[in-house]
């Protein structure tokens, strides 16, 4: 029995014993009325003080009686728990109209903002004593952008230059030298408009030297100095070559003079002599004289003609010619040398190498005037990123260069580009998805920053409006064709309700809609498919 059909039994036989004791008392009234000294009207008067004494009964029992006709209501129409299963309406077809309109598929995920690949600023400080290593000036202040030829920060009154590039500075880079750094360094000074000769070599060479000596000069700083090579050790090496050369020049002019014979006045003297001695004898023998004396200075005539006449031995010549030319060339190397050790180079400690230029300084840990034993700074990507992760099977649906939709603050959309996306570590991890917002405002920045939001990326989009229904709609006819059930009738007739068969052609499915076009039959919007019965 239910709660109201209890109570209202309960002031019903609150009602009926009432009831039997008014009925007592107008048997009490009747007997009284047939007594003789009693007349007629006093019984009405008996019956007026019944109903005036027992008022809020009759209103009890008035107010039962209403509760109980409710309580039959109710149970009959609000609460058919005693309804047979025959009375049960028969189920009819589950339908769903047919839309047109653009129909787009889209991968939702949740992206941080925040500035991107936020790197800690060390400086290589072993090239100076820790007395020396001390911030001097051009501290950055936060916020602050750094860009190519950017001066990070000065220490010991030298410039910590920023260029782009992955390696760090492990090496002060000077001529000579050659390694992958070297290659970063041409390539970085080439980025910065400097002509660094065969920017595909990785071979410090005199280009490259005067490429950083340029870029010193644009900073605004001298070029740092060597202990091994000044300008003073170049100047004594060039005079050093200077005299070697005038060596040169003397044994040279020697052996040229040894090589080139007697003169023509020695070789006069020599015939005239020979002539004289050749008289001499003729007249001996003309005047009956000593002819063997005449003879034997004749012969010493001759002599002295042909030893005048005879090349000379120059090997002692030549020989201080080379021993002078070997002076020379020692005194040249040298020079190159001091030349080598004077060009400009890069101590690791002055250069900051950076990826993706230009970044923003996030936190200063350094004062002018403080000593750098630790991280100097910490700089970031100077655009906003947007990081999120998505599912393998959603991350085969983005492609970097795809364009993206978020919300700002106040809700307005707007668009980011996908810049990556990138299987994390770990085999069961997740797909590292960023993506570069258009530019924004600095207070749009402000408020973004740290935030989390949502971003929708279109990954499947029809050409203009198409006829979609639920993928439910959509069976497979005998022949693997696709079709939808169309309803010509009231659904609510469930079997009963007559239908018929469209082949369509399915197109893009997305958010548990898909693409069709008829190919047998007719389909228009608003018409209702059976999507369960």
């Amino acid at each position: 029995m239910r709660d109201g059909d209890a109570t209202s039994t309960e002031l019903l036989a609150e009602v009926d014993d009432e009831r039997n004791s008014a009925l007592e008392a107008e048997r009490a009234a009747d007997v009284a009325a047939d007594l003789p000294h009693r007349e007629g009207p006093s019984r009405v008067a008996g019956w007026g003080r019944v109903l005036r004494g027992n008022r809020a009964l009759w209103f009890v029992a008035l107010g039962a009686v209403v509760c109980l006709v409710v309580g039959l209501l109710v149970g009959r129409f609000v609460i058919p728990a005693e309804a047979s299963a025959d009375d049960a309406p028969k189920p009819g077809l589950v339908t769903a109209p047919v839309a047109y309109g653009t129909l787009t598929n889209d991968v939702t995920l949740r992206a941080d903002v925040g500035y991107a690949d936020a790197v800690d600023v060390e400086i290589d400080t072993s090239t100076l004593s820790g007395d020396d290593a001390v911030v001097t000036g051009r501290v950055p202040e936060v916020g602050a952008v750094l860009d190519i030829r950017s001066i990070a920060l000065e220490v010991s009154g030298r410039p910590l230059i920023v260029l782009p590039g992955e390696l760090p500075a492990y090496r002060t880079l000077s001529y000579g030298l050659e390694g992958p750094d070297v290659l970063q360094l041409k390539q970085a000074l080439a980025a910065a408009g400097l002509d660094v000769g065969d920017v595909a070599s990785n071979v410090f060479d005199r280009a490259t030297a005067d490429a950083v000596g340029q870029l010193y000069a644009q900073a605004g700083y001298s070029v740092p100095e060597s202990a091994e090579g000044s300008d003073e050790a170049v100047s004594t090496a060039e005079q050093g070559v200077r005299a070697a050369e005038d060596g040169v020049t003397a044994a040279e002019k020697a052996l040229r003079e040894a090589s080139a014979g007697p003169t023509v006045a020695a070789r006069f003297d020599a015939d005239v002599a020979v002539a004289a001695a050749e008289q001499a004898l003729a007249d001996a023998q003309a005047n009956g004289g000593n002819v063997q004396q005449a003879q034997w200075g004749l012969q010493k005539a001759k002599l002295a003609r042909d030893e005048a006449l005879a090349a000379k031995d120059t090997s002692a010549e030549k020989s201080a010619v080379e021993s002078a030319k070997e002076s020379l060339a020692s005194a040249e190397k040298a020079l190159e040398k001091a030349q080598q050790e004077a060009l400009p180079f890069l101590p690791a400690s002055e250069v900051l190498f950076l990826t993706a230029l230009p970044r923003r300084v996030d936190a200063v840990a350094v004062e002018r005037g403080d000593a750098v034993t630790e991280a100097a700074m910490t700089v970031s990507g100077a655009t906003v990123r947007l990081t999120g992760a998505v599912a393998e099977s959603d991350a085969g649906l983005l492609k970097a260069g795809g364009e993206a939709t978020f919300e700002l603050p106040d809700g307005t959309p707007h668009r980011a580009v996908v810049a990556s996306v990138e299987k994390g570590e770990g085999e069961s991890a997740r797909w590292q998805v960023l993506l570069d917002p258009d530019p924004l405002a600095p207070e749009q920045l402000e408020a973004l920053k740290g935030t989390n939001v949502r971003v929708d990326v279109p990954v499947g989009a029809t050409e203009g409006e198409v006829l979609s229904v639920p993928v439910s709609a959509v069976t497979a006819g005998p022949g693997g064709e696709s079709r939808v059930e169309v309803v010509d009738s009231d659904p609510r007739d469930g079997d009963d309700a007559r239908t018929h068969l469209v082949t369509v052609k399915t197109g893009l499915a997305a958010k548990g809609a898909v693409e069709v076009t008829p190919v047998e039959g007719e389909l228009q919007e608003g018409d209702l498919v059976v999507v369960g019965r």
